[in-house]
């Protein structure tokens, strides 16, 4: 069983490694779920012993991209492929509450991926249903699609990933993520039946001081990669094995 493990900063990237990761998602700002890596990030993780998907998510809100920002998006996944990193991350609604995904718009992003490994996002989680959808997401080139089974945690939405690992299609996998914990992991993979899985790993920051959250320059409970929650996930997914 594949473990995923989303980083945001260099030192997230050694831990997640550390802790036994088979695959790490590249982002910044996980607090705001994940948006495009900087030039060094992505720099950092050329060098990684365990493939890397970035995300391609330029800015925070919803996901209904104007055709500049596809543009940027498609530039983003261009660096990707150049710097020799192994898939990316990506999702488009066709309206701003995504009720809909935007399937022109995933085709024009999946054409200039063409060649990497695709992940479609939790933008799918906005959707009123998934498994009518999943065909068509296959039918693009992704390879998998992350979700939470429409919940805002996985362990909430075991029923509808249930669902969503048998509809789906032969060579695409549906990969539980959100609140995904050492404690919950074995239960999501048992109970939906999927074969890989995302999670933080993250531990509570206690060295950031004060002054920075007041400011506005750190979150109000700043959190980081941590690889002993990435070793007791893997150690915990293994012992199903």
């Amino acid at each position: 069983m594949i473990l995923e493990i989303c980083v945001d900063d260099a030192a997230g990237l050694d831990a997640a490694v550390a802790g036994g990761a088979d695959r790490i998602e590249l982002c910044a700002a996980l607090g705001l779920g994940g948006l495009s890596p900087s030039e060094a990030l992505l720099q950092a993780a050329r060098g990684c012993p365990v493939p890397v998907y970035a995300m391609v998510r330029p800015r925070a809100g919803d996901f209904l991209w104007s055709d500049a920002e596809l543009g940027v998006m498609a530039a983003e996944i261009a660096r990707v492929r150049a710097l020799g990193l192994a898939g990316v991350v990506l999702g488009a609604a066709a309206d701003a509450p995504g009720t809909a995904l935007d399937m022109p718009a995933l085709a024009r992003l999946s054409q200039a991926a063409e060649g990497l490994g695709r992940t479609l996002h939790r933008v799918i989680d906005l959707l009123p249903s998934r498994t009518p959808v999943l065909a068509d997401v296959a039918a693009l080139g992704f390879e998998r699609v992350l979700t939470s089974g429409g919940a805002t945690a996985a362990l909430a939405g075991l029923e509808d990933l249930a669902a969503q690992v048998a509809a789906a299609p032969p060579g695409l996998a549906v990969m539980p993520g959100g609140g995904i914990r050492p404690d919950n992991v074995a239960a999501v993979l048992r109970r939906s039946g999927a074969r890989e899985v995302h999670a933080s790993a993250s531990a509570a920051r206690s060295d950031v001081p004060a002054v920075l959250t007041a400011f506005g320059f750190a979150p109000a409970e700043p959190r980081r990669t941590d690889a002993a929650t990435v070793r007791a996930l893997r150690q915990a997914i293994d012992a199903l094995a």
